[in-house]
């Protein structure tokens, strides 16, 4: 039974946990710090004497005994367009999908005890600020978001020995643990819908040619189309917004005006291709019908509805949290890949 404390006007510290449990010091950093083959009745006794005195751990102090922060950092690479007279204004802060992610590594940081700090690395300075950051331990493991091959952050953290998960595969094979969806079942299960609704003139607005997951999107778009004897197809890039939709669906429109189906690597893409196929004159989904890819709250807004490829984006995100905080002793490797599911709604 845990004693009685007196707090006098002062927080209680670990002497007065040790005192109230009746065991030594050592033993409360112990219990507190999880270490294993503690007595469970002792367990039991400190953390009654943690409730009683109201001790609140102090980080510092336990940074000091676990050479742990209780810090994860989430690294957004290369993605980010800031306007030089708007410095809030960014790519990261107008695509849900990186709110997506933050929200699902926020919960499993949460049920962790671990707190989340956001860094960009689009800069050679940035980069190397992180890594001075990563090699200093001020932060205990690294969430990575590169979308593009050429991108030089995932060659310089395989230096150092904090953990890292990377949202998608890494870039030229580098070891990394990963979580992934299989994109290009995502781009076959767009296909297929558009074939099922009997499109024929079907054209795609593809992801920028440098991303690695809208690549294996297209790849498998193609190759539903190719077993049905369609090789050839019209395709525009876009750059994941809905700008980039527009413009990309202007082009297909010059140079397929009879297209009856169109598969856009994201929502955003689709949007503003759904707003530019308005404007001229064809309805959607009855003259075109559109699909997307993500789920994200643009498919909600849309007007029709969108049909979608989803890609669950946070549970995917809270499982590279869990990678992180639960890192295996050998340091091995580790990848997880979801599956898509398409969504009908009523754009398609």
């Amino acid at each position: 039974m845990a004693q009685p404390f007196d707090p006098v006007d002062r927080r209680p510290t670990l002497e007065d946990v040790a005192r109230a449990a009746g065991v030594s010091r050592a033993t409360v950093s112990r219990v507190i710090n999880n270490v294993r083959n503690v007595d469970p009745d002792i367990t039991q006794a400190v953390t009654e004497a943690v409730v009683a005195t109201g001790y609140v751990p102090n980080q510092a102090a336990r940074s000091l005994v676990t050479g742990r922060t209780g810090t994860m950092a989430l690294v957004i690479s290369e993605v980010v367009h800031r306007d030089p007279e708007d410095p809030f204004t960014s790519q990261f802060l107008a695509d849900p999908f990186f709110g997506r992610v933050v929200a699902g590594l926020s919960n499993a940081f949460a049920e962790a005890g671990v707190r989340l700090t956001l860094t960009f690395a689009e800069s050679d300075g940035a980069r190397a600020q992180l890594m001075d950051d990563l090699h200093a331990g001020r932060c205990d493991g690294a969430a990575v978001i590169s979308l593009y091959p050429r991108d030089p952050l995932p060659g310089l953290l395989s230096a150092v020995k904090v953990p890292v998960a990377f949202f998608g595969r890494p870039p030229r094979g580098l070891p990394f643990s990963y979580v992934d969806l299989d994109n290009r079942e995502g781009g076959r299960l767009a296909a297929e819908r558009l074939i099922e609704l009997g499109c024929r003139r079907i054209a795609t607005i593809a992801a920028p040619a440098q991303s690695i997951a809208g690549k294996e999107r297209t790849a498998g778009f193609a190759s539903v189309l190719a077993a049905r004897g369609i090789h050839e197809f019209p395709c525009e890039a876009g750059d994941f917004t809905q700008a980039g939709g527009e413009v990309a669906m202007e082009r297909l429109l010059a140079r397929a005006p009879g297209l009856d189906g169109v598969f856009a690597a994201s929502d955003l893409m689709a949007v503003g291709a759904v707003g530019i196929l308005k404007d001229s004159g064809r309805r959607v989904p009855e003259d075109v019908c559109v699909v997307g890819f993500d789920d994200g709250r643009a498919a909600t807004a849309s007007r029709p509805l969108l049909t979608t490829v989803r890609q669950p984006v946070e549970d995917m995100a809270a499982e590279i949290g869990r990678l992180l905080v639960s890192v295996p002793a050998d340091g091995r490797v580790r990848s997880v890949i979801f599956r898509p599911t398409l969504v009908v709604r009523g754009s398609a």
